[in-house]
Parts: structure tokens; C-alpha cells; sequence
């Protein structure tokens, strides 16, 4: 049996490679870089960040930024983080072409951006944000496709 991949304290890592939607490829693969598990950045940082991978259609990427800044996030962002990993997560599913997964997703992702204040930190559109995601679970209902610009989704106002 092949030996797994842990860290220092004996915590399981997923080294394999990944293509674009985040799915696991054979090991030896080309995929696409990976997201650190310790990254730390700002904020600003993350959203930035994670706005660049969903504009390059990398929303499981995107998840992966905003779980480390929802990870770090102080007590009172940490719902507004959770829901925008979500958003991601939500949108990965509809990029797979799991409805019913994305539709489930979206509208946990909608309830937690929904917790945060108002105007919500960081510059986050939270309003946009719900009204987004809500659109999405409504024309997965109805089965309308739904083109990539859509799912490129603006994390923060303009």
C-alpha cells in the first residue's frame, strides 16, 4: 500500500494534481497549480485574489482562498467569509454541471453573506452577492444555461 502524504503533525495532505474544476487527476499529471494550505494574505489580499481565479474561471481555486481567509477571519466576519467560500463552492458545481449541488450550495453561500453588516467589510457587495447567487438557483430551476461571464461573480463593490 502506497504511503499517503502528511504534514509534520501527521495531518493528511491532498497532494495530487488538479485539473480546472478541482477534480482530482492521476498522480504524475499536469494540473493546475495548487493553493497553498498555509497561504495568508489581507482581506484585501484574498479578495483580490480570488477575484482573479474566478475571472480566469478557477472558482475551486477561488473556494480555496476565501476557506483560508474564513479560517482566520475574526469572529465577526466569519460568516460573511464561510458564505463567500460557498459562493465559490456553489459556483464550482455549476461549472461541473451538478445542479442540484450548486443550487444547495448557493443558497447556504446567500444565507451567510446575508449575516453580514451592512455596508459588510472589505468593500464585499453582499447585497450583489445574495441577489447573484439567488439568480443562479433560479435559472438552475428552470434549467437555463448560464454562460461563464456569469459565474464570474463581483466579490466586491465597484
Amino acid at each position: 500500500m502506497a504511503e499517503r502524504d502528511r504534514d509534520e503533525i501527521g495531518k493528511a495532505r491532498n497532494s495530487r494534481p488538479r485539473d480546472e474544476l478541482g477534480r482530482p487527476l492521476p498522480h504524475g499529471s499536469q494540473g493546475v497549480p495548487r493553493i497553498p494550505d498555509d497561504l495568508e494574505l489581507t482581506p484585501a489580499e484574498s479578495l483580490k485574489y480570488a477575484q482573479e481565479l474566478l475571472d480566469q474561471g478557477l472558482a475551486f481555486n477561488a473556494h480555496e482562498v476565501l476557506e483560508a481567509a474564513w479560517k482566520s477571519a475574526p469572529d465577526d466576519e466569519r460568516s460573511m467569509w464561510q458564505g463567500l467560500a460557498q459562493l465559490a463552492v456553489g459556483i464550482t458545481h455549476v461549472q461541473r454541471g451538478n445542479t442540484a449541488g450548486a443550487a444547495g450550495v448557493l443558497s447556504r453561500a446567500a444565507d451567510h453573506i446575508d449575516e453580514a453588516d451592512r455596508p459588510a467589510p472589505h468593500g464585499v457587495d453582499a447585497d450583489g452577492l445574495i441577489g447573484h447567487a439567488n439568480a443562479l438557483i433560479v435559472d438552475l430551476a428552470r434549467n437555463i444555461d448560464i454562460d461563464a461571464e456569469r459565474l464570474r461573480p463581483r466579490l466586491v463593490s465597484a
